[in-house]
């Protein structure tokens, strides 16, 4: 096989790979066997498994159990429902089973998990275990809200907008180290098509949140906003965000700051009483910071947010 037509193939396995991974995100709750997902990849499930174990580096099983149950932890940690509905939303047959699922992956019952995370815009323990790092106690982690606090005041502008439907288009990757090579094949795609000129609009989309899941599994779409219909093929695919709510934080920082910005911005949104939709949250980039002369990104962050 020639270097182009292996290219193709590649492109085209990736390509639906990517409509599994949307498939799986919606259908948490529902049967996510190997036949069934291979279906929507048009693969057999044998070849199927094997393209998917060398993408994602997980078998599929490996990887909706671990989804469930990081998405799982996210709603326990953020909203208001009963384990018994956590478990049902999520496809478990009943509250006891989900438990067990959740101990093994997080070494911690559900309930625990909910006690020993009280502190709930730090990463959480089972993370930081893994990473040797000290976890706050009470005294520390307001100290820590309290100056998060004052940053954000000094460093963001942020408002409450509707969002109309968004159209763009995207190459996912898992693994920040993968993000600049996503957005390099973006690029490529984009500049015959002439779309990269001043007024573009590039952006971020986390399918996952790095205070929960291993950095090197999280999932991220490196994308291009789109004013009109185009064609793609290959890595390339199309997705849109619909009509939504959103809370906006403009910034202007250094980019070894965005971890905070995100964090701040996750704070104020409980502070005020809002609650997180199921639609991802992202980053819309104004300008290459690496052309700033001192290094600054100017960025908007959204947080879709549900309807009061």
């Amino acid at each position: 096989m020639n270097t182009n037509k292996k290219k193709e193939l590649q492109e085209d396995y990736r390509n639906r790979i990517n409509r599994v991974f949307t498939f799986i995100d919606k259908n948490l709750g529902n049967d996510l066997s190997l036949d069934k997902v291979a279906e929507i990849a048009y693969f057999s499930p044998f070849h199927f498994h094997r393209i998917f174990k060398l993408i994602t580096g997980e078998t599929l099983n490996e990887y909706v159990k671990r989804k469930r149950i990081e998405k799982s932890a996210a709603d326990l940690l953020h909203k208001n429902i009963s384990i018994s509905e956590i478990a049902h939303h999520f496809g478990f047959s009943d509250a006891s089973s989900y438990s067990k699922a959740f101990k093994k992956y997080f070494k911690e019952s559900p309930t625990s998990f909910i006690k020993l995370n009280h502190l709930r815009h730090s990463k959480i323990r089972q993370v930081n275990s893994k990473n040797g790092q000290e976890y706050p106690n009470d005294e520390k982690y307001l100290c820590i809200i309290n100056n998060l606090r004052q940053w954000m005041t000094m460093n963001a502008k942020i408002e409450i907008v509707e969002l109309p439907k968004m159209n763009y288009a995207y190459v996912s990757c898992i693994g920040p180290q993968n993000l600049g090579n996503a957005f390099q094949q973006l690029i490529q795609w984009a500049t015959p098509k002439g779309l990269m000129h001043d007024q573009v609009k590039m952006m971020t989309v986390y399918h996952d949140s790095f205070k929960i899941t291993e950095p090197n599994k999280v999932r991220m779409s490196a994308s291009i906003l789109l004013q009109k219909d185009e064609t793609v093929d290959g890595a390339i695919a199309l997705s849109s965000f619909s009509p939504q709510k959103c809370i906006v934080g403009h910034f202007e920082i250094n980019p070894n700051e965005f971890e905070k910005a995100w964090t701040g911005m996750f704070l104020w949104m409980n502070e005020n009483g809002y609650k997180k939709a199921e639609q991802d949250p992202f980053e819309i980039y104004h300008n290459n910071f690496n052309e700033h002369p001192e290094g600054i990104a100017i960025v908007d962050f959204y947080i879709p947010i549900e309807l009061t």
